[in-house]
């Protein structure tokens, strides 16, 4: 019975590890405190022992508890006073495939809002109605925020990608 557990959770290690690595990347847009909240979530994931529907209701839980980590980690007074340099993202595995670079240079560079949603919609596959439960936020509200970040990118990417 141990055997069995042990390996369902290393697959779900396995399986959504990068997810979550990468949604914590870009709410925090630093690597140490990504590597932070990623061990942060799945100590809470082995803690909480919570019997899960199916893998996307494994998903969800995850993407809500890193969301709400992340949250709680930007709003804290430690982060709030402290100064970053700029981490470099050529650590920064699997998340910019090769010719889309610049596409998640620029997806980084927009407001935490835009880009929490930009990624969960184009990198996690997610619906504005995952996205809006997840988020508590009305689905008119995701649309919205989509359709200014798809505004916001279209200007920086002028040029770039044939965009007038």
């Amino acid at each position: 019975m141990i055997a069995t557990e042990e390996k369902q959770i290393e697959s779900v290690l396995q399986k959504y590890s990068k997810m979550v690595y990468r949604l914590a990347y870009v709410r925090t847009k630093n690597r140490a405190d990504a590597e932070d909240l990623l061990q942060e979530v799945f100590l809470r994931f082995l803690k909480s022992n919570i019997q899960f529907n199916d893998d996307e209701h494994c998903k969800a839980w995850l993407i809500r508890t890193t969301i709400n980590y992340s949250k709680n980690l930007l709003t804290s007074a430690w982060f709030r006073k402290t100064v970053f340099q700029e981490d470099g993202l050529e650590n920064y595995a699997n998340v910019a495939e090769k010719g889309k670079s610049d596409i998640f240079y620029a997806v980084l560079e927009l407001p935490a809002k835009y880009r929490v949603i930009v990624h969960l919609y184009y990198y996690e596959d997610l619906s504005v109605a995952e996205i809006s439960t997840m988020l508590n936020r009305k689905e008119s509200t995701v649309k919205t925020q989509l359709y200014r970040a798809r505004e916001l990118l279209k200007k920086k990417l002028k040029g770039d990608y044939g965009y007038v």
